[in-house]
């Protein structure tokens, strides 16, 4: 989620829980002291600070507590409350299951090549699509439709090796210099398996309700390739022409390959 989105509902919840501002008790200084009461982590990075007696203006209690400020007085707890609710639903992956997993980042140097680790990621899955969201920073990274993926599930050959996990592989299109190919992508999860049972199930779903005529206008804005976020540049894929062939590997996927 970017800054101002939470920050943006961190005010309303601010509203909603504490009531009209109060110039006395509502300062910078309550904020900076409740910043995690309302706003992510990744957004509240300077609450390590918040022994610092000023705080600086485009900081994050700053910016919260002008947005409780722009509530208005009228506004009830009710309508904050749909208000905050329509935001959410409006999110792509609201309503999933999520699952925890790890990606590969791309190494870029030497430098990187030594302190190459993996990513955390969340696995989001409902009826929408799959999301993959960078769990630092809370980033949407992908997200694709079911009409747009295919997937596939595979376990590590070195079944006593506690280092070897399952993963999920998703493989999508995409234009690149005015050329469609395919882009495939491994992410790791114990996970795995039930990762597989619910795009399997709301895959089916889909051509069901496609089937029906009852398909409704998806809520995923996609780029026109069925790419909801395209932040590729910060993942490992493997890349594929039209007739099937590999043209580019990365990280572990060039194992196989």
């Amino acid at each position: 989620m970017e800054s101002v989105h939470a920050l943006m509902l961190g005010g309303i919840q601010a509203r909603i829980e504490l009531g009209p501002f109060n110039s006395h008790s509502h300062t910078n200084g309550f904020f900076r002291e409740n910043q995690l009461r309302f706003l992510p982590q990744h957004v509240a990075k300077n609450s390590s600070l918040s022994w610092l007696p000023i705080s600086r203006k485009n900081s994050a209690e700053v910016r919260l507590l002008e947005q409780y400020k722009r509530v208005p007085q009228t506004a009830t707890s009710r309508k904050l409350m749909r208000k905050y609710l329509e935001f959410c639903w409006a999110l792509p992956f609201y309503g999933s299951a999520f699952f925890h997993g790890q990606i590969e980042q791309p190494v870029r140097g030497i430098i990187s090549l030594i302190t190459h680790k993996d990513s955390d990621v969340l696995i989001a899955v409902n009826e929408r699509g799959v999301f993959v969201i960078d769990t630092m920073e809370s980033t949407l990274l992908i997200g694709l439709r079911y009409e747009d993926l295919s997937w596939d599930y595979a376990k590590p050959s070195a079944t006593d090796d506690p280092l070897c996990i399952t993963c999920i592989f998703l493989q999508f299109q995409v234009m690149e210099n005015g050329i469609q190919i395919s882009k495939l992508m491994q992410i790791f999860t114990k996970q795995a398996s039930m990762i597989d049972a619910l795009i399997a199930h709301f895959t089916e779903y889909t051509k069901k309700r496609r089937s029906l005529e009852l398909d409704e206008p998806n809520p995923i804005q996609s780029n026109g390739n069925g790419i909801l976020s395209n932040k590729l540049s910060r993942l490992t894929l493997a890349t594929f022409d039209d007739e099937g062939r590999c043209i580019g590997q990365m990280g572990s996927i060039s194992i196989s390959y």
